[in-house]
């Protein structure tokens, strides 16, 4: 029965290891891109370049916030002034109180205007390349239904690599175990 058992274990193991070395392959890809986008993500707040340095307002925090819309028509007039084009479209406003700013990004070219939300004033304008970093990084970048399917294909390779993994290295434990009991 041991017998058996070893040889039907490293039949086993022969076929795992085709199938680890396979599916590794088909995602080794997926897997470098996401690692090095994943690195570079882990740093955006840490590097000015990937992402822009939050800026503070150096108004009394007394004073009342500007309206959102004035803020957000204040950042589209630079951001168009600045480019020398029409006024962009915002995609997003991230307000923080805490620091009296509010972020305001644009639909095209990863840009980013941050406003002191009581003045008005400009405090920074630069790209955000984290944002196109991170879109790389889920494959949202080609399309919507490429992030899907990469990203299950990702996710699924490397529950088959941890799977399959985890049985190559404890499968010839196994073989050797049965064998030392066998030769006892």
């Amino acid at each position: 029965m041991s017998l058996f058992n070893v040889h039907h274990i490293a039949s086993s193991l022969r076929k795992y290891r085709q199938w680890h070395q396979w599916v590794g392959i088909s995602i080794a890809l997926l897997v470098l891109i996401s690692s090095l986008t994943g690195i570079l993500l882990a740093w955006k707040k840490d590097i000015d370049v990937l992402q822009p340095p939050t800026q503070k307002s150096i108004a009394v925090e007394e004073q009342a916030w500007l309206p959102i819309e004035t803020l957000a028509s204040l950042a589209q007039d630079t951001l168009a002034k600045h480019l020398n084009q029409a006024k962009p479209e915002i995609d997003r406003m991230d307000v923080r109180p805490a620091k009296g700013i509010v972020k305001v990004n644009f639909t095209k070219g990863y840009w980013e205007v941050q406003v002191d939300g009581y003045t008005g004033n400009i405090l920074s304008i630069a790209r955000r390349h984290s944002d196109w970093i991170e879109q790389v990084h889920d494959g949202s970048i080609v399309s919507d239904l490429f992030k899907l399917v990469s990203m299950n294909s990702l996710g699924l390779g490397l529950l088959i690599l941890t799977g399959s993994g985890i049985w190559l290295w404890f499968g010839p434990r196994r073989i050797r175990k049965i064998k030392k009991r066998k030769q006892a």
